[in-house]
């Protein structure tokens, strides 16, 4: 059984416990506006889901694979047992970022608040021979603005040049991948040209953070821990890869779940762990406590970019925003209307199921987005499949409303008040509009497979 738009001749994937994903999954529109039966439906009572499309091994080149492979506990401990042999030649640095989306699952886990789950967790990588620890809400600061810059340039070239708009988000691997792959020419020109959080973190860790501390990239061991499988695949690209060093920016990717399961091997007593204070890349820690951006389980882009347009290219002041649900709750529209005319019209689509309704959307002309912010989780990124499903590979409910409430408790912060953000503009890029800036916090997307990219889109 093949995917939509699977070029192989034959898919290996396995389907597992089809019969428990079809009776939790939410129900799928059958019909579209003109009766027809969707292309999703079509897949779905095939029990082919292409949620499970994006982890099947066909996808994955072998090199891949084999890389893929060594993102595991036994490479991190091979690492740490090189720094304590008498070869210092070998020996490197080990540093960790810890995604904000981690920090609720690791709160609900070890039953504290995220500051004092984050101290411990802190303090448990410590102890396994991490050198420093860093939260990386501060990449997702740099994200955010740079997706916020871009939007406003985009819309305002519009007229001119008709791959300016609509933009898509560009922090979601499986997303990413799939428009790479599977969307292919006429979507990549579309999304933002802004890098993840994690892989902006891996430039500020394998640059900055390694001229700060006279060390040379490949002397570095840069880990992220992560809610998402798919962020392992995204730290592999090939434009993340440093030649001249032999390395990556992120060296290897170990999810949320990955790291209960290494406390739990090592039979870790939450209590025993002390509250380890995290590091900060300027050794003070001013400013420098836990927030979170607008929205819920996200990195907040949608909600950060419709304002600052809004008062960017309208003068208005948006205090807060109202989401409409469209078809459900994972596919929903804000828009900023003067007059009764829409002047914003921006969308948050999550899920793959979602991600077919609007490719849909696309092929039909009907698209009066000018951003999506899309995620391949249903619920967002808190629902990474790295920390939010049990065993059988069913979303944990409790755990995600669990999840939901503590990571909601944090404050928010925008990202145009971080002083350190301001800071690291002027000390590692040369300026907000530098070439610095252009090299280190952007790449390109590019379509993997052209032979899927005949698609006729009417924006």
């Amino acid at each position: 059984m093949k995917c939509e738009n699977c070029t192989k001749t034959e898919c290996s994937k396995k389907q597992k416990n089809d019969e428990n994903q079809s009776s939790t999954r939410e129900s799928v529109d059958t019909t579209e506006e003109n009766g027809e039966t969707s292309e999703f439906h079509k897949l779905a009572g095939k029990r082919v889901y292409l949620s499970d499309c994006l982890a099947c091994e066909r996808c994955v080149s072998e090199e891949e694979s084999r890389r893929i492979s060594q993102q595991n506990q036994k490479e991190l401990f091979r690492i740490v047992n090189l720094n304590k042999k008498c070869d210092t030649s070998k020996h490197k640095v080990l540093v960790a970022s810890l995604c904000p989306q981690s920090l609720p699952y690791f709160a609900v886990k070890l039953k504290l608040s995220i500051p004092e789950a984050t101290k411990k967790l802190c303090s448990f990588l410590k102890s396994l021979g991490f050198h420093h620890v860093f939260d990386a809400t501060l990449a997702a600061d740099f994200s955010v603005l740079e997706s916020q810059k871009e939007f406003v340039e985009r819309y305002r070239r519009r007229n001119q040049d008709l791959q300016a708009l609509p933009m898509f988000t560009s922090a979601c691997p499986g997303w990413i991948r799939y428009a790479e792959r599977v969307l292919g020419s006429q979507v990549t020109p579309h999304i933002c040209t802004a890098k993840s959080p994690q892989q902006i973190m891996g430039s500020l860790v394998k640059d900055y953070f390694g001229k700060q501390q006279g060390l040379a990239p490949d002397k570095l061991y840069h880990v992220v821990v992560a809610p998402c499988f798919d962020k392992k695949l995204e730290a592999l690209r090939e434009e993340f890869y440093n030649s001249l060093q032999d390395t990556q920016d992120v060296d290897c990717v170990l999810t949320s779940g990955e790291i209960i399961h290494l406390m739990e091997q090592s039979n870790v007593s939450v209590e025993g762990l002390e509250s380890t204070p995290l590091d900060h890349m300027f050794g003070d820690t001013e400013g420098a406590d836990l927030a979170r951006h607008d929205g819920s389980g996200a990195e907040g882009f949608l909600e950060h970019i419709f304002k600052f347009s809004a008062k960017e290219l309208f003068g208005v002041e948006v205090e807060e925003i109202v989401y409409q649900s469209l078809k459900n709750r994972d596919f929903q529209e804000v828009t900023l209307q003067r007059d009764g005319e829409p002047l914003l019209q921006f969308a948050a689509v999550y899920g793959f199921r979602n991600i077919q309704n609007m490719i849909q959307k696309l092929k039909k002309g009907r698209f009066p987005y000018q951003l999506v912010e899309v995620l391949s989780c249903p619920g967002g990124c808190l629902n990474g499949k790295g920390q939010a499903q049990t065993e059988s590979g069913i979303a944990d409910r409790a755990l995600l409303q669990q999840m939901g409430e503590v990571y909601t408790s944090l404050p928010v912060r925008l990202p145009e008040t971080s002083a350190q953000v301001h800071r690291l503009y002027m000390d590692w890029l040369q300026g907000a509009e530098s070439q610095k800036t252009q090299e280190a916090l952007h790449t390109q997307y590019r379509p993997e497979n052209q032979a899927s990219s005949t698609v006729d889109f009417k924006w």
